[in-house]
């Protein structure tokens, strides 16, 4: 796999992405190990989050930083490419599903919670 794109500094810019996402995933690894309670605020709110979910997020973003800045050097490395490849999808992928599922269980929930039965139209 070539590493197509504008290259800056010799690198290429989706190489500088994959630094800047993995620096941001650096970041928040730190934050699930030195600062769990902030974390919770900011990213589930309504959750209790303990130390061990804090140190368990630290670690996949770890990972995944790890990743991004092994592909980053790397790009044309078809293993370390696909690895850093699956691991967005299956983060995205987690995440919409918990978005959506989540929505869909609060909705049915609350299903006869809120105002009453619609009828026809009364002329």
């Amino acid at each position: 796999m070539a590493a197509v794109g504008k290259k800056m500094g010799g690198v290429p810019a989706l190489g500088w992405w994959l630094m800047v996402v993995g620096t941001v995933r650096l970041v928040l690894a730190f934050s699930g190990y030195l600062d769990t309670a902030q974390l919770a605020v900011a990213t589930y709110a309504n959750a209790e989050m303990t130390g061990v979910h804090g140190r368990t997020l630290g670690v996949w973003m770890l990972l995944s930083c790890t990743l991004c800045f092994l592909c980053a050097f790397n790009l044309d490395c078809k293993p370390i490419y696909w690895a850093t490849f699956l691991s967005f999808a299956y983060g995205y992928v987690h995440f919409i599903l918990e978005y959506c599922l989540t929505a869909m269980v609060w909705m049915l929930l609350q299903w006869n919670s809120h105002g009453r039965a619609c009828s026809a139209k009364q002329h």
